[in-house]
């Protein structure tokens, strides 16, 4: 007959690395969302959207931040808080943008977690210059009331570059 305190350990440890692999999957669409709503501010053919779809959007990428979280965009500004989130995402600086967030790596301790993304994301400048830009984006996460957030998001950009150069010949 099996050991109960070690069939009892062994559930309990089943159940904590099942709690781990759905707190990365549960970061995973967070981030999913992020990249649905940033990329929400434009219209498909180009141009951003109307300025009722923009707030939408804005509101909605702000609430995957924790109240007092930070987005850091770099040469793109840096916001702490939802409101001040709200605020800068109603401000595109680009007229699209397409993003794809790449091999993630998230390590999740308890309720908070960190993570990298790397970010390719096609996107044309208000002057209407077809550019790459290819980055970084390095993440920390809570679990806010139940789910989980982003309390701190950086974005290191590599490289940005104009689509018809290419990255070797950068302008």
């Amino acid at each position: 007959m099996p050991d109960p305190d070690a069939l009892l350990q062994r559930i309990e440890d089943l159940e904590a690395r099942l709690r781990v692999t759905e707190d990365v999957q549960a970061i995973h669409r967070l981030k999913t969302r992020y990249a649905q709503l940033v990329d929400a501010r434009y219209k498909k053919g180009g141009g951003v959207v109307e300025r009722p779809a923009l707030e939408a959007a804005a509101r909605a990428i702000a609430e995957t931040f924790t109240p007092d979280g930070v987005w850091d965009g770099g040469a793109l500004g840096v916001c702490e808080g939802q409101d001040a989130i709200y605020e800068r995402m109603c401000e595109p600086t680009l007229v699209f943008s397409w993003h794809f967030f790449l091999k993630p790596y998230i390590e999740v301790t308890g309720d908070t977690a960190q993570g990298t993304w790397d970010i390719l994301s096609p996107c044309t400048s208000k002057e209407g210059r077809a550019m790459w830009m290819a980055g970084v984006e390095h993440d920390r996460y809570a679990r806010h009331e139940g789910a989980w957030l982003h309390t701190h998001m950086k974005l290191d950009v590599v490289m940005m570059a104009p689509h018809d150069k290419g990255w070797s010949k950068r302008a």
